[in-house]
């Protein structure tokens, strides 16, 4: 990952755990809580892509991981979000841009639901059973509530954000500059060197041209 995507995805994520858990995890409302963690994951996913996103998600369940008042064990959420920040990428289109809203609040309802199974999968196989003792159904229908509903107002100005990071005018410039060296090497019938050898060959003609020139005018003998 390039260093701008870097900075900019520590940065959101950072934000995203300090709001999810100073205010959304003290709104206690019913069932889930709000994931903005999630929804900050797939809104980079949907930009970078798959292996973008297993990062992010990666990095970002980690840290929630660690986190307090984390009571879970360590690389579980990390888990959860490395496999759905994957799968999200791969939602991703070609051109980083999406045409309309149904997509992205398709993939938001699927990660959601994915994530709630998920975590509480991976619970069950460390011996947590919470999930069965507070309705697993009613988790992944709050979940998938909250989470659309909190979509549409980060989402969107996540990926902005992301694809606007990735407007390096450095790395345009040197597109540029090398889209001009292959430009001239296609003209010269060849690569962009050729064109310089060709002109020193020319100025080394020149020389001896002018040189042989001053000999036959002051019978120099040319060496």
């Amino acid at each position: 990952m390039r260093v701008n995507r870097i900075l900019l995805s520590t940065a959101l994520v950072v934000v995203a755990l300090v709001i999810q858990v100073s205010v959304l995890a003290r709104l206690h409302l019913p069932g889930a809580v709000p994931d903005l963690l999630l929804l900050t994951v797939l809104g980079l996913a949907l930009v970078y892509g798959h292996t973008g996103g297993a990062l992010i998600g990666f990095g970002a369940g980690l840290l929630a991981d660690l986190a307090p008042p984390a009571d879970h064990a360590a690389g579980r959420y990390a888990l959860v979000l490395c496999v759905i920040g994957y799968l999200a990428g791969l939602a991703r289109p070609e051109t980083g841009r999406l045409k309309s809203a149904t997509g992205p609040m398709a993939v938001v309802v699927v990660a959601a639901l994915g994530s709630t199974l998920l975590y509480a999968g991976v619970g069950a196989l460390v011996g947590d059973t919470a999930a069965r003792h507070v309705g697993l159904g009613g988790l992944l229908f709050t979940s998938a509530l909250y989470d659309l509903l909190l979509a549409p107002f980060v989402v969107p100005g996540i990926m902005a954000l992301a694809r606007r990071a990735e407007n390096d005018p450095l790395a345009e410039t040197g597109a540029a500059a090398q889209a001009t060296d292959i430009s001239s090497g296609w003209l010269s019938g060849g690569t962009g060197l050729r064109i310089g050898e060709q002109k020193n060959g020319l100025r080394v003609k020149a020389a001896r041209a002018r040189v042989a020139r001053a000999g036959r005018i002051k019978g120099v003998k040319r060496l």
